[in-house]
């Protein structure tokens, strides 16, 4: 296999089909880390990457004070306008997430994925505010019942899919690139699977 300093000769198809299966690997992963490591294309992402999680830290830090007030100064009770309104639309929303993750699902797309995760908040926001909004009501024990038998355990299912969808793309790329050994856990999954240049080499 090809090491640091090494060199593979390459100039048809027939010297790539003549490389042993671990010297076409290996090659592949070297113009991939070539593709990643490009100098005019990496400085951009950087810039959006810090500017994101700076964003997310600032909301962050906003939120603490924001809900420690409305804790302090929303009252117990309130007579909301056009409620039927919101939950049809909340409704609708989550009747189209459903359809386009399922769509998604049948023409297998990666996208599925990103259906899946947001089909299962909108279900966790569903069951939160329904038991919420009916608590010390008649139709609290039906939202209850809702939330725990359906609700719920849906919104689990979808992400625990979104999971096993991620980790068999993450298998396929594995064996795909003839890389050898254990691989990663899910919380161990980087943004790019393929490593860098600063990264241990075999």
């Amino acid at each position: 296999m090809p090491r640091k300093g090494q060199h593979v000769r390459v100039s048809t198809l027939d010297d790539l089909r003549r490389l042993p299966p671990e010297e076409r690997a290996e090659l592949l992963r070297e113009l991939i880390r070539l593709a990643d490591d490009d100098p005019l294309a990496m400085p951009g992402f950087r810039l959006r990457r810090r500017f994101a999680l700076a964003l997310l830290v600032a909301c962050c830090v906003w939120l603490v004070p924001w809900t420690v007030m409305l804790a302090y100064t929303l009252p117990a009770h309130y007579e909301a306008g056009q409620w039927r309104l919101a939950w049809i639309g909340f409704d609708i929303a989550l009747t189209l997430a459903i359809g386009a993750t399922a769509l998604a699902g049948f023409r297998r797309l990666q996208v599925v994925v990103f259906g899946q995760i947001v089909c299962g908040t909108l279900l966790i926001c569903d069951a939160w505010f329904d038991t919420m909004l009916s608590w010390g009501t008649r139709d609290f024990p039906l939202s209850l019942a809702t939330a725990l038998l359906g609700e719920l355990p849906l919104a689990g299912l979808l992400f625990f899919a979104a999971r096993r969808v991620v980790m068999e793309t993450v298998h396929s790329m594995w064996k795909r690139e003839g890389r050898i050994g254990p691989e990663p856990r899910f919380r161990q999954i980087r943004i790019f699977t393929i490593e860098n240049r600063r990264s241990r080499r075999d």
